[in-house]
């Protein structure tokens, strides 16, 4: 097939030609299409919850806010993460999606959960809202509203918010892919009502009466209409106020006088604004106005940002004179900067590898044809993109290395030039070839090489093939990157297979005189310096290889020497920092703070350019940030401008050294968009989050603080920031109950009145053209800002008098709740800081066991780390599954081209050598181990490999082609003739990256770890090839050797086989395989609701009394009765009668509820059988995975006694040790595999219960085979057990007895009979006929007997009552039993986790290595040992025990989810 390809090719160029056009306009056309931003968007799929409720206090937030939401949303299917925030007045609940769901349907559930959380809310406290669809990365233009000077005077903070809300918003939200804008400073305008208490007091007025005033006097209304011809006339009555005249003037009350008193002669009206909680601070103007624009998820930053500076333009032209938007945030500058970086990386690595390949070809058109290649791939790759959907970013296109891209077409064309030019054999007496004997040298050439090649290639695809299954934060940074390199590579493979043969046929010089040039000076130079190392290294074999097994070793302990971290730093040239003031603080004292920073930061730095701060939350609280809390970002100048200092970090410290001066505040500096990705994916702002779960808030705060000083003096720990959850000052109103039962008043109206006097409320509309203002009814502002005025404030009586509110209620200020943060449904508490000179992991490693001995948590209480620690452990889970898999594929395709096992390990053999250079390479760079560096060792591997195929290729073509036997002959010869392809290979694979590892512009700190790697690795594994791997080809080597496969249709298997690979097996060949089918734990119980017998059985009941019920309504027999003879005369008459009978209405009605309660029995009798099943499917599956933990323990526990034995038997062997130390490990060996033999046993019999329980015709077996804790929010009210199936059927039962006695009783009714006779009487007349209707009435006189049924029926409803409260009280005793076993099982679960299982690792570790260096006998050793593992087990079954309790308390709960 590729064979074909090539002719086809070389023969039809203008085919060709066209193609590549084509390719050209195709891929500048996606050019312009493809989506630009900065860095990937990892922020996870989450969505925002957002309630607003500001009467309500922090705990009572938590109680009737969130607390019900978590539980709506909680069993939303595909859910990771549920956390929330409860504080005065505002619930932000985040639910976090899996990455595959859509963001859509995931807010479509939640809306429809809400639903339900909205009837558990209390009435009129709040409406829950979903928050823009936004990510990190959506905050993408920042602004602020700038007075013009000479207009200082015309534009207060109101009228600038007034502005930003009803025009700069309003027409913004018009923009394509702008999800919402955010407003922040300023204040809201309101038309205010004041209120004087004394003036009310005088005239016997109240709040109620000026509130309802205005309720009644501010509304239009519609009528009909007057239809005079021609026109319409229709009636309206416009009542609505518009000004502060009308408010004025509107009527409170009248005296007894006739006097109308009036709103103005008790109030004032003036223009007021809404309380505030939050401001917005501009370098050092004062307080400003402004607003962020939040970008829709998965929209192209660039084209938004364009369309939003498109907008703001037009809206320029409608603000009023004086004012302009100045933006103080650009992403296009972060995009601009992270273009830039790439574009010069990538053109200075292009040009890097053309100066490489023209050295070592000596041949100026042949570099440049190889070189071509470079921008088609990059076409082609970015018409991929575009296509997929995959964005142009720092980690998409910064990690194309042009050297990889090239190396099929450097293959080819360095064949081609050297069959032309120095092969003196091919075209002897020829000085110039004719065009068809050049379209046969090419087409000669490529055939030969075409498949190395194209192998080499394939196996660089395969490589990236890990990173395409990564998920989580670092999927999202590296699979772009993955995705890209694999379209450029395959469009090179494209181009290698046809224009590059075409290019060579066209445009190489087809002379075949060659002169010696500087590519074959540089070459012989390297001969004669290489030359004398390989004849050394082949004198002396082992002692080469013994110093590379060294190196590898050291290279080990040097990478475990390494410091660890998730992602290195993006340099965003700007700064964020919060600031925190004293807790508990007003809005004006943070205000008073963040001024006195800001002028710090302008006069101290000339390398700032604006100073933000937004100060609490927005009009949109995504960051339910506290009035003592803000937010800053500082805009830099260009980095070459700073003068203050030369880096970030160094920046950041000398900023926090100059506002170190503001005594009580704390600074925490780091990046916007970074602090934006740690808040939303973790919860924190800061780089570490050390979090403490548990259920009181005192205690929470208590352990909080002694970590803080705990980790205070730890080297790179920085910004250290307690969550702040108590201490927030409070007035509290404590109403006395009696007194409020004296006077005859309720906490409703008082809380009602207490809000409209402090707070306000809202007593209408008031509407300015479009705008709407609120009209708010509140105190006068100097009777708001003292707690006497709440104590003094009057309470009107029932009776027309007033009292002042502290006669009725205490009125104190008190410390309250400040902030409630829930993780997984359990309260928590942060200490977060920032990490600055260190890595991330070796932090962690240092504080985490100071955490655990020095800080005692009670039973309940534990600590785990977020932020990047979190991500980063994640990650290496996820690398230490994806490397190795990497490293089998390329065994696997090694092992395809070779046949050979040995000749596939010795190509092998450059994956570790490659190692060495790579983490040298990292160690002298300072670099932290990180997933960028991890993904560069994925890369490198694959690359390693390539020379060490081309030269155990060459070494067996030599043997067979040329029958080369003597093998060092062999290898020198090999050496010497694919010396400048390994060189050439090596050289522009490394030396493409270069750029990447020198670069200091932005964005190039995620660049340099991956560049580095390969780079060093790329040296060490050549250098090291070029000398180890012909050694070890000389010490394996045998009789018969591997062979290459160099036929067209190997590399055709090959390359389908890669292809294979890289897009995945088919659904279908997965679906063929054999064996059981394998279950999650939901497929399970999905499967056995579908199928379980029982339960159709069930379900077949409750339609078999669905079916009775519709013949509940009963009626007796008609009676059709024909009378024929001497009925009254001698002459034969006829007579023809109808008649029925009706039972009273009210037994039919009777008997119908009574089926109806038999259909209610039946469903509620299918709802016990589903719970039971699914409890039932629950606990058989839990127990599986029991039992393959346990298997895996006795296998683990194997494992350790055959190495015992064999240690055992080694000293038997030397006399070290009796026999019975020997005897004594074969016995304990053997009853382990009778336990494992056991265990396996009892893994059959529960399969096979649970395809019974699934009625499953196939085998079946389960998906997850490790035993891990369910999930429980634990429930201690006992009323919970309402929903129990059991229960609800006994409950039933007396409903059911109930209706059979109302139907007994409604036997006694009387039955009503109608009839219709029809007669003949000859004897009076043969002509006519009587006709006559007859009515009766059925009265039950002798009613003993029903009676005595009656009292029957009476009876056994008190039977059912009975059994009811019987078992109702043996249920409620079983709940609390299990609750009780649930509580024990908990913190026995707690000991083991926390204590008892790492020190039983412990054990099992220093008894091995104690009993290995003879320290202890083999007794002690065994002893140690089974008492590690009988931990282990004891753990394993007290897990089992914990699973199965909570299983059991959901049975009885009636759950099935």
């Amino acid at each position: 097939m590729i064979e074909k390809i090539i002719k086809f090719s070389i023969y039809n160029k203008l085919v060709v030609g066209l193609f590549v056009l084509a390719l050209i306009g195709w891929g500048i056309f996606s050019l312009t299409r493809l989506p630009i931003d900065a860095v990937p968007d990892i922020t996870n799929n989450q969505v925002q919850i957002i309630s607003i409720a500001p009467t309500l206090a922090a705990n009572e937030v938590e109680q009737f806010i969130t607390s019900p939401i978590e539980v709506s949303v909680a069993n939303i299917p595909d859910q990771v993460e549920l956390r929330s925030i409860s504080r005065l007045g505002l619930s932000v609940v985040t639910v976090v999606f899996k990455d595959n769901v859509d963001m859509y349907w995931a807010r479509q559930q939640i809306s429809e959960k809400l639903q339900e959380a909205e009837e558990m809310i209390p009435e009129g406290v709040t409406t829950p809202e979903l928050a823009p669809i936004s990510t990190g990365l959506s905050e993408i233009y920042q602004y602020v509203l700038r007075v013009k000077p000479g207009y200082e005077k015309e534009y207060d903070p109101m009228k600038l918010r007034t502005i930003q809300d009803w025009i700069v918003r309003r027409e913004m939200l018009g923009t394509p892919g702008v999800a919402d804008v955010n407003s922040y400073g300023g204040f809201m305008q309101q038309y205010e009502v004041s209120v004087n208490p004394e003036r009310l007091r005088s005239m016997n007025i109240t709040l109620t009466d000026i509130f309802d005033a205005l309720k009644k006097n501010n509304q239009n209304t519609g009528s009909a209409y007057i239809d005079k011809k021609p026109q319409a006339y229709f009636i309206r009555g416009i009542g609505l106020v518009t000004s502060l005249d009308d408010i004025e003037n509107i009527v409170v009350k009248t005296t007894d006088d006739g006097m109308p008193v009036l709103i103005k002669d008790v109030t004032t009206v003036q223009m007021g604004s809404a309380p505030r909680y939050g401001a917005f601070i501009v370098d050092t103007m004062g307080e400003s106005v402004g607003g962020v624009v939040m970008m829709l998820k998965g929209k192209n930053a660039s084209e938004v940002i364009g369309g939003v500076k498109e907008r703001i333009e037009l809206i320029k032209k409608s603000m009023p004179e004086g004012i302009e938007i100045e933006a103080f945030y650009d992403r296009t500058e972060l995009v601009d900067r992270a273009v830039g970086t790439v574009s010069k990386n990538l053109i200075e690595g292009g040009l890097i590898v053309i100066f490489i390949l023209i050295m070592f070809l000596g041949n100026l058109r042949a570099g440049l044809i190889v070189a071509s290649v470079i921008p088609l791939s990059m076409l082609f790759a970015i018409s991929l993109m575009n296509l997929f959907g995959v964005s142009g970013n720092l980690m998409s296109l910064g990690a194309i290395d042009f050297g990889l891209i090239v190396d099929g077409a450097v293959i080819i064309v360095e064949t081609v030039v050297y069959r032309i030019s120095q092969s003196k054999t091919q075209h002897p007496g020829v000085i110039r070839l004719s065009r068809p004997q050049m379209d046969g040298e090419v087409f000669g050439s490529a055939k030969r090489m075409m498949n190395s090649a194209t192998f080499g290639q394939i196996i660089i695809l395969i490589v990236y093939l890990p990173i395409l299954a990564l998920v989580g934060i670092e999927g999202k940074m590296f699979r772009p990157m993955a995705e890209t390199v694999a379209f450029a590579i395959l469009g090179a493979l494209i181009l290698s297979l046809t224009y590059v043969p075409v290019a060579s046929a066209l445009f190489l010089s087809r002379k075949t005189e060659h002169k010696p040039n500087f590519s074959d000076k540089i070459m012989k130079f390297l001969h004669r310096v290489f030359d004398p190392v390989l004849n050394f290294s082949l004198r002396h074999k082992i002692a080469v290889v013994s110093a590379s097994v060294v190196m590898l070793i050291s290279s080990i302990f040097l990478f475990n020497s390494l410091g660890g971290e998730f992602i290195p730093q993006l340099e965003e040239g700007d700064l964020a920092a919060g600031v925190i003031t004293l807790q508990g603080g007003s809005l004006s004292n943070s205000v008073e703070i963040v001024e006195k920073a800001n002028k710090i930061l302008m006069s101290k730095f000339p390398e700032v350019e604006h100073v933000v701060c937004k100060i609490g939350t927005g009009e949109i609280p995504t960051d339910p940030t506290p009035m003592e809390t803000g937010d800053y970002i500082i805009v830099m100048k260009d980095k070459k401008d700073w003068t203050s200092a030369e880096t970030r970090v160094e920046m950041m410290e000398r900023m926090e050294e100059e506002l170190s001066v503001l005594k009580g505040v704390v600074f925490t500096l780091q990046q916007p968009i970074q602090m934006r990705f740690n808040e939303l994916m973790t919860g924190s702002k800061q780089d570490v989050a050390v979090k403490i779960f548990g259920d009181n808030l005192e205690t929470l705060a208590e352990k909080a603080n002694e970590i803080e000083k705990l980790i205070a003096g730890i080297e790179g720990v920085e910004d250290i920031n307690v969550e702040k959850v108590t201490g927030s000052g409070q007035v509290q109103v404590r109403y006395d109950r009696e007194k409020l039962a004296q006077y005859g008043l309720n906490i409703e109206d008082i809380n009602q009145l207490l809000k409209t006097a402090f707070a306000g409320s809202t007593a209408g509309v008031v509407y300015d053209e479009e705008k709407r203002f609120d009209l708010v009814v509140r105190f006068e502002k100097q009777f708001r800002d003292n707690i006497d005025y709440i104590k003094s404030l009057y309470v009107p009586l029932p009776n027309g008098n007033q009292i002042t509110l502290d006669q009725i209620a205490s009125v104190e200020i008190k410390t309250g709740i400040a902030q409630v943060s829930r993780e997984s449904t359990k309260r928590r508490i942060t200490v977060s800081f920032n990490v600055r000179g260190r890595d991330v992991l070796s932090i962690i490693e240092e504080i985490s066991p100071m955490i655990d001995k020095g800080v005692k948590m009670p039973p309940g209480y534990y600590v785990t780390y977020g932020g990047q620690f979190e991500n980063l452990v994640a990650a290496n889970q996820r690398l230490a599954v994806a490397v190795p898999v990497a490293l089998l594929l390329i065994f696997i395709l090694l092992f395809f081209a070779f046949k050979s096992v040995k000749q596939t390990l010795l190509v092998f053999s450059a994956v570790p050598l490659s190692l060495i250079g790579g983490v040298v390479a990292l160690y002298i760079g300072g670099m932290n181990f990180s997933i960028s560096a991890g993904v560069g060792f994925i890369a490198l591997f694959g690359v390693a490999v390539l020379n060490g195929i081309v030269l155990i290729a060459e070494f067996n073509r030599l043997e067979k082609e040329e029958g080369i036997t003597d093998i060092y002959e062999r290898v020198r010869k090999g050496i010497k003739s694919r010396f400048r392809p390994v060189l050439m290979t090596a050289a522009v694979a490394s030396m493409g990256f270069l750029p990447m590892a020198l670069s200091t512009s932005a964005g190039a700190e995620v660049q340099k770890p991956l560049a580095t790697v390969v780079i060093g690795g790329l040296i060490s594994a050549t250098l090291l090839t070029l000398i180890v791997l012909p050694i070890l080809y000389i010490l394996f080597s045998g009789k018969k050797k591997g062979k290459i496969a160099t036929t067209g249709k190997l590399a055709s298997i090959v390359a389908i086989l890669g292809l294979f690979f890289f897009f995945g097996p088919s659904n279908e060949l997965s679906a063929q395989t054999a064996g059981p089918k394998y279950y999650t734990l939901d497929q399970a119980v999905q499967q056995a609701l579908n199928n379980n017998g029982h339960i159709k059985s069930s379900a077949l009941q409750v339609d078999y009394q669905k079916k009775l019920k519709t013949a509940s309504w009963q009626f007796e027999k008609t009676d059709v009765e024909l009378t024929y003879g001497q009925s009254n005369s001698y002459i034969r008459d006829n007579n023809f009668s109808v008649s029925q009978t009706f039972p009273s209405v009210f037994q039919n009605i009777s008997r119908s509820k009574l089926a109806g309660a038999y259909v209610k029995s039946a469903e509620y009798g299918l709802a016990l059988s589903k719970t039971e099943i699914i409890s039932e499917v629950k606990s058989v599956y839990v127990q599986l995975a029991y039992s393959y933990s346990v298997l895996k323990l006795l296998l683990y526990q194997d494992s350790i006694y055959a190495n015992f034995l064999k240690a055992a038997e080694l000293k038997n062997l030397k006399g070290e040790s009796a026999l019975l130390e020997k005897v004594t490990a074969q016995t304990r060996s053997m009853e382990i595999k009778t336990l494992i033999s056991r265990a396996e046993s009892e893994i059959l019999i529960f399969r096979q219960k649970l395809q019974t329980l699934l009625n499953s015709a196939e085998s079946v077996s389960i998906s997850d085979t490790v035993l891990t804790k369910i999930d429980f929010a634990f429930i201690s009210d006992s009323s919970a057990i309402s929903n129990n199936p059991s229960l609800a059927i006994m409950k039933q039962q007396v409903e059911i007895s109930e209706r059979e006695t109302q139907v007994e009783r409604m036997q006694l009714m009387p039955d009503l009979s109608i009839g219709y006779f029809n007669q003949s009487n000859k004897e009076l007349s043969s002509a006519y006929r009587f006709t006559g209707v007859q009515v009766g009435i059925s009265i039950p006189l002798i009613f003993g007997s029903q009676t005595s049924k009656i009292r029957a029926s009476k009876v056994n409803e008190q039977i059912a009552q009975t059994n009811f409260e019987y078992f109702n009280s043996i249920v409620r005793s079983e709940f609390q039993t299990l609750l009780q076993q649930y509580l024990q099982l908990r913190s026995n679960l707690d000991y083991y986790e926390s204590k008892a299982i790492p020190q039983a690792e412990l054990i099992i570790m220093q008894s091995g290595k104690s009993f290995m260096a003879g320290e202890i006998d083999y007794i002690e050793y065994v002893l140690n040992l089974d008492k590690a593992i009988e931990i282990k087990s004891n753990y394993l079954q007290t897990l089992n025990d914990y699973n199965q309790s909570i299983i059991a308390i959901d049975n009885i709960l009636g759950k099935t989810n």
